[in-house]
């Protein structure tokens, strides 16, 4: 069996037992009672929030309820929705065919940002991209979350699409959670965690476009930080779902 060429990673201080945390956060959300009924109405709402969370991350930042009520036409915000609702139709496409997952999210996120011929278009990082398209089709060997962090900060780094290209990042890092089994029913907003630490965010992408062992360490431990904030917003959508009936 060929190795994982990513295992040195999790050999870099803290970041195991921090992976280790996250798994056991989210394995405990993922047992709360509102998901025995309810699952797919926490699914929803942890899709939205995760939408509004993306788009905010690109500094199109808009109330959760205003846009719940469909009053905010901002492309940006809409291009997040879009993505939002396509990724559990990508899920089985994005391990066989990466590159082409990739321009559709970006096709969707910057419809009405960019211009109609830069749709779907790589604007640079062509070798770096066919790298990562290779580290993700077929690998069933580097563990979700940590392959997830690595899709998600390498398009950070690249910005390989015009626009809005971290939406097409943080569902990249999504549909990776989602297919490998991590987060199979796409309930841990991972988007709302990132928000949540915001400045950590963006210095830790900043560390590790740096390519040192500390910023790519830098990185994982944030990743790790913004998935247990996820699972934490499980309970919190749950809790809330069951409120009205008290059941």
């Amino acid at each position: 069996m060929t190795s994982d060429p990513l295992a040195p990673l999790l050999a870099l201080a803290d970041v195991e037992p921090a992976f280790t945390a996250a798994r056991e956060r989210v394995d405990a959300a993922l047992r709360h009672r509102a998901l025995r009924r309810n699952g797919g109405q926490v699914a929803a709402e942890v899709s939205l929030r995760a939408a509004v969370a993306s788009a905010a991350l690109e500094e199109h930042r808009y109330d959760l309820e205003e846009v719940r009520a469909g009053t905010v036409t901002d492309p940006v915000l809409q291009g997040a929705l879009r993505v939002a609702e396509a990724v559990g139709g990508l899920v089985d496409l994005w391990p066989r065919a990466p590159r082409q997952v990739l321009a559709r999210l970006h096709v969707l996120a910057a419809r009405g940002v960019v211009p109609e011929p830069e749709l779907g278009r790589l604007a640079s990082g062509a070798d770096r991209i066919d790298a990562l398209a290779g580290l993700v089709a077929g690998n069933e060997r580097t563990p979700p979350l940590l392959l997830a962090a690595v899709v998600h900060a390498e398009l950070l780094t690249l910005k390989p699409f015009a626009g809005p290209a971290g939406i097409v990042a943080r569902a990249a890092a999504r549909l990776t959670l989602i297919g490998r089994g991590f987060d199979a029913r796409g309930l841990v907003g991972v988007e709302v965690g990132h928000l949540a630490r915001e400045p950590e965010y963006v210095g830790a992408a900043g560390a590790y476009a740096t390519g040192t062992p500390d910023g790519v360490r830098s990185w994982l431990r944030h990743y790790a930080a913004a998935v247990s904030a996820g699972a934490d917003e499980i309970a919190e959508i749950g809790d809330a779902v069951l409120a009205p009936s008290g059941t």
